[in-house]
């Protein structure tokens, strides 16, 4: 007889009882590492931003290249709560702060999750990213996957500025270009 056939009639001749409850066994879905926005508005400001956390945990570094900005210029960049762009950038929502603190900057104690600050255009209005962010994460509570990123046409006060919506927006104006948050494989 062949181990396959034995096998077979040895699983075949175990009785399992009609009332017998089998549990799943809970599998974690796998740790999201990569992910990625396309920016586009209704001017000219526009780009492709990566994030990427090695295992799903720690910082996620942030590289990309935005074009089409005034030149050497600060611009707001932050994380949006909703990934809604039907209605362009204005269906995004106000920045990601799943914890209720007011707005500051990236290395403020108190600030939103999706405060990421401002970047910075050079003489031909383009942004070259690189840096990290330890707050914001692609697993989790603070997961920005499917959250919409922000470019705005002004500058971020970073909380600093003398009235309310300095705590709220960092008054960084009006919204250039925006996009939502994708898995890659």
């Amino acid at each position: 007889m062949q181990f396959s056939t034995f096998f077979t009639l040895l699983v075949a001749s175990v009785a399992i009882p009609a009332h017998a409850t089998f549990w799943p066994v809970p599998v974690a879905p796998p740790a999201i590492t990569k992910a990625v926005v396309v920016l586009r508005g209704t001017g000219t400001a526009s780009g492709v931003v990566y994030f990427d956390q090695k295992a799903g945990r720690g910082p996620v570094k942030i590289t990309g290249n935005l074009t089409g900005l005034d030149a050497s210029a600060l611009r707001g960049f932050h994380v949006h709560a909703a990934g809604d762009t039907t209605n362009g950038c204005a269906s995004a929502g106000p920045h990601f702060n799943p914890f209720n603190k007011t707005h500051g900057a990236p290395t403020s104690k108190t600030r939103h999750v999706g405060d990421l600050g401002n970047v910075q255009t050079d003489a031909e209005g383009v942004a070259l990213l690189d840096f990290e962010d330890s707050l914001i994460s692609l697993n989790g509570p603070t997961s920005i996957v499917g959250r919409a990123v922000v470019l705005h046409a002004g500058t971020d006060d970073l909380g600093k500025g003398t009235n309310a919506d300095t705590l709220t927006t960092g008054n960084a104006g009006a919204r250039a270009a925006c996009g939502v948050i994708a898995i890659v494989q």
